[in-house]
Order: C-alpha cells, then structure tokens, then sequence
C-alpha cells in the first residue's frame, strides 16, 4: 500500500542550534515516516546561506538506508553543474546497492547562491546540466563506454565497474521550479521524472522571471517527450510543498507562523537577499498569503485533503505529494503533522480506508434486511 506522500528535505534549519542534532533530526523524521508508510525522502545539497547544512547528501541517503526499510530514497538534487558527471553515476549506482534499490537519482542545475561562490553563471549551470545530463544516464542506465571532451570533464572510454543492482535501471528525476522552460524540456527529451516546486519560495525579486505554472510545466515536458519520440508518466510527477496538519486550522496556523515568519524574512529575505512580501500584504498575512496562493497546505486533515485534491484537479494529476519540510516548528508538532498525514490525510486520498467502511456499511444494512 503506498501513502503518495513523501518528503523533501532541502533541508534547512534555524542558525543558533548545534548542527550536529540538526543533522541527525533529518536522519531520525526519515526512519520515523518509514514506519509510518511514507514512499519517498528526498535530500537536497547546499552549500551557502547557513540555514542548508547539508553538502553531502549521499551520505545522509546512504546512512538512512541502513535505518529504513521500504522508504525510497532520492537525491534533491544533485547540482550536476558542479560534479564531475562520472561520479555522480559512481555513487548512484552505489546508493542503489546501499538501498537495495529504493535509489532515485534526482539531477538539476544548481542553485545560484552556490553558483557564485564556484564561479558559475545560471547560463553555464544549465549548459552543463544539459551536457552532463546524458553522459549520466548512459553511465548509469547504459552499457556503452563513453569518451567525451568538454571544457570542464574529460572522459575516455569511460564505464562503471560496479553494476546497478536495479535490473530495470536507476529511475533519474530533474527538479524544476517553474522559472524556465529548459528543465521541464529536458525532462521530454528523455522521457525521465519530474520534480515540481508548486511555488518559488520567493517571486518578487527584481528581475526574477515569471512563474511557469504547473500545469504548463508538464504541457512542456509533454511537448518534448513527443518531439523525441519518449513518453512520460504522471504517476512519477512529484510535487513539492511545505505542508503542516494539526486538529483545527486555528491550531495548524498558530503552530507554524513565527516560524513561517522567521523562515521567509530571516533565511529567504536577509540570508537570500530577496523581496519575499507584495507590498499589498501585510506581514501579519504573509503565511495565509502563500497558502491562499497555492504555496503551501495549513490547516485540519479536512483542509489539507481539500487542498491536494485542488492541486490534483489544477495539475491534471501528479503522483506524489512531497512534504517540504522547513522547520517552521517543534518537532513534536512536526512528527503529529506526519502522523495525521499518513493516519488521515493519506487513506482519504488512496481509498486504503474503503474496504473497512465497506465491511460496516454491509453489515449495518445486512441487518436491517
């Protein structure tokens, strides 16, 4: 029985707490919604901006797959931008040993903060990812050797030692965040995985460009896969939101505002250096904001069943939800909100409860027969 729900972990953590807990607290949520029956964890990497400590999330992959046992885990993502692409087809097929083949290999171009800090511009980034892309799946999925000459790898000859343990291949994935039409191509051209953020944590930073909305985002990708003779599958479309559930809406917003509060002005607006707020909201609304506008699901498990139901009908249909998990409060209330998800929210989504209501249904109407 799979939940449809998942998390993304990028992750980030409030500055000031020691960042070893933070660390192993990403490593504890993910055995704990294994035994909750979540499908999917994914691991982001980054590099600056002090709230993503993780710069290497194989490893954080590779630790979970010891202390889990049907949860697939994924890289979100691995900035192929910045790594030599033979070794991130070494470790994948690794990871895919490590997890027994619960392995997905999530690729994209790199965030821009990193970026700088390596020299990179966002047109080199996407260069790259589009010619590291193929050699990555030759490497992984294929059996071919490969010699190939850029101006940032050399490979000759090249082809892993090591063979995948998955028989049908390492399922790849490219994250889009709605801000180009590139990665959702991409995605057509090879008839791989999509990744959605449902809404760019911050739209208002001049210059930005404009937000693609999802639906168009998999109209691209469709486009493309039918250019390229390739076909895609809605069933691996996931789509990435910070989601928090708790017994009443008014519980659910009073859990997470200050640190919804902190997350968008301390680590997007002062740390990230951008506009997060439209001048006609005030601050006091900005978490209703986001949630009115289809960023994120607060509220009871009626509200968030409401609201993914929405996004299903908008999208066209996905998937997987994947949680965004932002820290925005403790972590008790954060482990109550996966236990409502997958207790309550999940079953009303899969139909897993229907058999039993069925079972009472029956029998209520056996006996008045």
């Amino acid at each position: 029985m799979h939940s449809r729900i998942g998390l993304f972990l990028s992750p980030v953590h409030e500055t000031g707490q020691d960042p070893n807990l933070a660390i192993r607290r990403n490593l504890d949520l993910v055995e704990y919604v294994d035994d909750l029956n979540f499908d999917e964890a994914w691991f982001g990497e980054h590099h600056t901006l002090g709230w993503g400590l993780v710069g290497a999330p194989e490893t954080l992959i590779a630790a979970a797959s010891q202390r889990t046992r049907q949860i697939k885990l994924a890289h979100g993502v691995v900035p192929l931008s910045g790594h030599h692409p033979f070794h991130v087809a070494s470790r994948a097929v690794h990871l895919d040993h490590l997890t027994r083949g619960r392995y997905i290999l999530g690729v994209g171009p790199g965030v821009p903060f990193d970026a700088k800090m390596f020299g990179l511009e966002q047109p080199v980034q996407r260069r790259r990812l589009e010619e590291a892309l193929p050699t990555v799946l030759e490497l992984v999925n294929g059996e071919e050797r490969i010699t190939q000459q850029t101006d940032w790898f050399d490979l000759r000859d090249a082809k892993l030692q090591l063979p995948r343990f998955s028989p049908q291949g390492i399922e790849v994935a490219v994250a889009t965040s709605g801000t180009s039409q590139s990665s959702p191509r991409l995605i057509g051209q090879y008839g791989l995985s999509m990744t959605s953020f449902a809404l760019p944590f911050a739209l208002l930073t001049p210059g930005a460009p404009a937000h693609i909305n999802l639906a168009h985002q998999w109209k691209y990708a469709e486009e493309s896969a039918a250019e390229h003779g390739q076909t895609l599958d809605r069933d691996k479309w996931r789509i990435a939101l910070p989601v928090h559930v708790a017994e009443t809406r008014e519980e659910a917003y009073a859990d997470v505002r200050e640190g919804y509060d902190r997350w968008l002005f301390e680590y997007f607006g002062k740390a990230a250096g951008r506009e997060v707020l439209s001048p006609d909201v005030p601050r006091e609304r900005a978490l209703e904001a986001r949630v009115e506008a289809g960023g994120a699901l607060v509220g009871s498990v009626d509200d968030v069943v409401a609201g993914i139901e929405r996004l299903q009908e908008i999208t066209g249909g996905f998937g997987t939800l994947l949680v965004y998990v932002a820290d925005w409060t403790s972590w008790e209330k954060t482990n109550r909100s996966m236990e409502l998800l997958a207790r309550y929210v999940s079953p009303r989504l899969t139909g897993s409860a229907t058999r039993p209501q069925e079972a009472v249904d029956f029998a209520i109407a056996s006996r008045k027969g």
